[in-house]
């Protein structure tokens, strides 16, 4: 095969040997464009968005690693029921305000919320669940204008 190659090629003329040889080198050069020079390139060009987006989510990893650690220190810290009461009643009123009315009955709580905004709601269930040790059993709510309403039943230590 290499033998009839060779002389194929020595039956050209130099003029058409040169532009084989130039389409070649331009098949070549494409060929590893393709397969090694365009890769290389796309993956340094997406590598610090890339790397941004992991280290989102890596951060809210960890923040999701000390919250569940900070639960888990709490189960193992037993709270009163009726300090669990009155961290509830605090955490509502400094939190909410009048947007929230508290009814206490035996092991557990219900609050009715008229248009409580989402950062407020976040901020006082996060806050319920690590000072009164309070969880969520039920929750009805609705958006209403800029915020949510409705009621959320909430069951405390006992």
């Amino acid at each position: 095969m290499p033998h009839a190659l060779l002389s194929w090629w020595r039956q050209r003329d130099p003029r058409e040997q040169t532009l084989l040889a130039l389409a070649g080198a331009v098949l070549a050069l494409a060929l590893v464009w393709m397969l090694a020079l365009a890769p290389a390139l796309k993956t340094l060009r997406q590598h610090d968005a890339r790397v941004a987006e992991l280290q989102g989510t890596l951060s809210r990893m960890q923040a999701l690693q000390a919250q569940a650690q900070a639960l888990q220190a709490q189960a193992g810290s037993a709270i009163d029921a009726n300090l669990a009461q009155q961290a509830l009643q605090q955490q509502t009123t400094a939190l909410l305000g009048k947007q929230a009315d508290l009814s206490l009955r035996a092991g557990g709580a219900s609050v009715t919320l008229r248009t409580v905004t989402p950062a407020a709601l976040a901020r006082w269930l996060t806050s319920v669940r690590a000072e009164a040790h309070a969880k969520v059993e039920l929750a009805r709510l609705q958006r209403s204008g800029e915020g949510w309403s409705g009621t959320v039943q909430l069951s405390l230590p006992q």
